[in-house]
């Protein structure tokens, strides 16, 4: 508070707090003051160099807001094009050996195969991350990209087309076709086989005869036919004697539902969903070369075929 001054020339307001302390009026170094005024002057010479000043209130009804220009003519967006324009030089070499090798011999090319799976990595962030994760592990509700099972194959040429054309499964929902004792049989069914073990003979008879071997192979592993080139003819179903599963979280509950409501079914409220758009140069999302990438780096990720 403001009383007799305890420290007289001292350089002080008056005004004591505690007995001691107190407010000195002393003036800021003398450096400082230089570096103060020094700075303010760097701002109005900034401003003159490069873009700052906003456009006068009467141009403030047009569109986009503009700036003095400097009298260096310099622009962040004239800086981002002549980066963007070395990036390509730089690129013009390997994109013109993308256009021209398919996918296989692009993976006979360390140095270009190298330069494909950083230019992809880039494309899955912005495209296929969102369903199948960032590392091709698999969002819930949608495959994993990072193991060697393929519902449709792991060929380089059927991983175009899926990118391409897209995929969308298919199977009937069985419950107004199986009883519900049927249905838990099958299930079951199913989580022993996951599990590795044979199945027993009247489950396989079950199995049989309600047609489930016409997609998911008469050996239940997905595979319809297997060419003598070792290509494999599938449907998309899901190779039930292995321990990996489409939906999650798995086991027995899993495919029980899976079994009642199938998947995508028009009409089944509960229906699994199971849609991978298309990204093909039709649908106007990838070109060929952006696909082709894709490929390659789908194919890396979970080992190929």
């Amino acid at each position: 508070m403001a009383g007799t001054n305890l420290f007289p020339g001292e350089n002080n307001t008056g005004h004591f707090w505690d007995d001691n302390l107190r407010e000195l009026t002393n003036p800021p170094p003398k450096w400082w003051m230089i570096a103060f005024w020094v700075s303010i002057a760097w701002w109005v010479v900034y401003g003159v160099l490069y873009p700052m000043w906003p456009t006068p209130w009467w141009k403030l009804d047009q569109t986009e807001q503009e700036f003095t220009p400097g009298v260096l003519g310099w622009s962040s967006i004239q800086e981002y094009h002549r980066g963007m324009a070395q990036v390509e030089q730089v690129r013009a070499q390997y994109e013109e050996r993308v256009a021209q090798l398919s996918a296989a011999e692009i993976l006979q090319d360390s140095k270009l195969l190298q330069y494909t799976l950083a230019s992809a990595k880039v494309l899955f962030g912005d495209n296929c991350a969102a369903c199948h994760g960032s590392g091709g592990q698999g969002n819930p509700g949608y495959p994993v990209l990072a193991d060697d099972d393929w519902l449709y194959g792991g060929k380089l040429d059927t991983i175009i087309y899926s990118i391409t054309h897209g995929r969308q499964g298919n199977m009937p929902a069985h419950e107004k076709i199986l009883s519900r004792e049927q249905a838990e049989q099958l299930a079951h069914f199913v989580v022993d086989l996951s599990n590795g073990k044979p199945g027993a003979e009247d489950d396989w008879a079950l199995f049989n005869a309600r047609g489930c071997g016409a997609c998911h192979g008469a050996k239940a592993n997905g595979v319809i036919n297997q060419l003598p080139d070792g290509t494999i003819i599938t449907v998309g179903a899901a190779n039930l004697t292995d321990s990996i599963w489409r939906f999650r979280p798995g086991g027995y509950e899993s495919a029980f539902h899976t079994i009642l409501y199938g998947v995508n079914q028009s009409g089944v409220e509960q229906t699994r969903v199971a849609v991978m758009p298309a990204f093909g140069s039709a649908e106007g999302r990838l070109d060929t070369n952006q696909i082709k990438k894709l490929a390659v780096y789908v194919h890396q990720l979970g080992g190929g075929q």
